[in-house]
């Protein structure tokens, strides 16, 4: 078969159609790993799942996606993008459709494992894709394209999947992908054309036995951290034993890419690279900086706001728009003046955005004072998702891109579970510093006999991220007290406890723009003869 990863001879004469097709995929797949969080208290109900399982659900996608992405990347690189595209279309809509089905938790968890593995196979092929049908002169414009996505489809998911429990069953939450699947999987087998490198691949099925345990191992240890305390599961088994034997066959999985005599599931050669070496870096940075900002203002608008899920949604929105506008335009900037700079300015941004957050809400704030952070976040989000994915990617060989991409989507992955375990860690331990003594300095307009009652029931609230409970059996009058001083202790302990988050998370994406300084450039030859066939 025809090498058609050329950029002077693309496989295909309508790329933006090629892409639109495997957009639609991705899209999908991005929107159901956050669709399903509003639907937790309807789940327990539905399915009569208790609330450990329902996380288990939620968390088995991610831990799935997470680990497969390097071997994934590496099977389209061996069989071909689109097959592998339309493998995963094919499994994430079965999946989805034994979702909406499954009568029990155990089933449900069984399908959503399935989900995992379907997005997993199709999520690295749109970017080896992207390297492989547009020259470089037009890459920054497509990973614009990614990057609306990436911004836009986890902010719309709990709109969506409030919108859907609103007037339909949970079920529809799933059942909603079977006909977008099946649409989608048709357009690719008519559009898109068979994206396969001539070269023939082996499979290292040592490496990817490596690869998945060791990933499985930290990812599952990070997630499931708070969960245990970071201490003991059962017996000897513990989170840390866990979490050190993912790193160890890390270890040994990248000592086995060094020696194996065949073709390795991840070639060190990528990281030869300048670019993609310290790209992958940044972006482990920055996704470690990033996932807390929707994590921590979500919960502030619903829990210390009192927002329902779906208007939390909706304050958010704004800044989702922003952000697939603004990697439109971030895209096309990139490719007229080169990536890291973009990147940077765009991280700087970012950092503003959530200072300017800091100092304008308050534990009854309303949401539009969120409004200006969000507009400079909203921009600055689109000006970071598309220039990190093409300086990430810029120079690898096409040959390599399926391992490049999955090596890719995995660091940021790992470095937004990690980010997730961090953020919810420090926002519990700062919560629960400031509640204790929130709550005690207003116990005192209690009866002194619910004082006692005020303070554990405020800390017990804290530890799930929500206002204390009203005991039962009290006037209304005190049941009224109780509940406004409850909520009042909880929003500024609250308030205070996302500060430390808030300004945490922006030190780390200012560290993230510093590297953006140590990217190579674009070559100046080659973007003058860029500039000329554009001319």
């Amino acid at each position: 078969m025809p090498e058609n990863n050329s950029a002077d001879q693309p496989p295909t004469q309508r790329p933006w159609l090629v892409l639109g097709i495997l957009c639609i995929g991705f899209f999908m797949s991005l929107l159901d790993g956050t669709i399903i969080n509003i639907a937790v208290p309807t789940l327990i109900h539905g399915i009569d799942a208790s609330y450990d399982q329902v996380l288990w659900v939620i968390d088995a996608y991610l831990l799935v996606f997470s680990a497969l992405l390097i071997t994934t990347g590496r099977l389209g690189d061996t069989f071909g993008y689109r097959r592998l595209f339309l493998i995963g279309i094919a499994v994430f809509t079965a999946a989805s459709a034994l979702c909406g089905l499954a009568s029990t938790p155990g089933q449900l968890l069984g399908a959503r494992v399935l989900q995992g593995l379907g997005a997993a196979l199709l999520f690295p092929q749109v970017i080896s894709s992207i390297l492989t049908i547009f020259p470089p002169r037009m890459r920054g414009r497509a990973f614009g394209v990614f990057g609306a996505i990436v911004g836009f489809a986890p902010i719309l998911g709990p709109v969506v999947g409030g919108f859907i429990l609103a007037h339909l069953s949970w079920r529809w939450i799933f059942f909603i992908n079977v006909p977008i699947g099946v649409i989608t999987a048709v357009l690719a087998v008519v559009f898109v054309p068979e994206l396969r490198i001539a070269h023939s691949h082996k499979i290292d099925l040592v490496g990817v036995v490596l690869a998945t345990a060791g990933l499985s191992g930290i990812v599952f240890g990070l997630i499931e951290g708070e969960r245990y305390g970071w201490g003991t599961i059962s017996g000897p088994l513990s989170i840390t034993s866990i979490i050190a034997a993912g790193v160890v066959l890390l270890v040994l999985f990248v000592g086995w890419q060094h020696v194996q005599r065949g073709e390795p599931l991840m070639p060190l050669a990528l990281f030869a690279g300048r670019n993609f070496a310290v790209g992958n870096w940044i972006g482990f940075v920055f996704q470690l900086g990033m996932i807390g900002i929707a994590f921590v203002l979500v919960l502030y608008l619903q829990m210390a706001l009192g927002y329902s899920p779906l208007e939390a949604g909706f304050v958010l929105l704004p800044n989702a728009v922003l952000t697939a506008i603004g990697s439109a335009y971030a895209g096309r900037l990139a490719d007229k003046i080169g990536g890291k700079f973009v990147l940077a300015a765009g991280m700087i941004m970012l950092a503003l955005g959530l200072v300017v957050i800091v100092a304008m809400a308050g534990p009854g704030s309303g949401a539009w004072r969120l409004l200006p952070g969000l507009v400079i976040i909203g921009i600055a989000s689109g000006a970071t998702f598309a220039p990190l994915q093409q300086v990430t990617m810029d120079g690898v060989d096409p040959r390599l891109a399926g391992a490049a991409s999955g090596v890719a989507g995995t660091t940021r992955q790992v470095g937004g579970v990690l980010g997730t375990a961090v953020v919810g860690a420090v926002l519990a331990a700062c919560l629960n510093s400031a509640l204790r003594s929130e709550a005690e300095l207003r116990a005192s307009q209690l009866p002194a006999g619910l004082r006692e009652r005020f303070v554990e029931s405020a800390m017990d609230g804290g530890g799930q991220f929500r206002p204390p409970s009203v005991p039962a059996g009290l006037s209304p009058e005190d049941a009224a007290l109780f509940a406004r001083l409850g909520h009042e202790a909880f929003a500024t302990g609250f308030v205070n406890a996302m500060q430390v988050v808030l300004l945490g998370s922006a030190a780390v994406l200012v560290m993230a723009a510093l590297f953006c300084f140590s990217l190579k450039g674009r070559d100046r030859e080659a973007a003058r003869a860029d500039a000329a066939v554009e001319g």
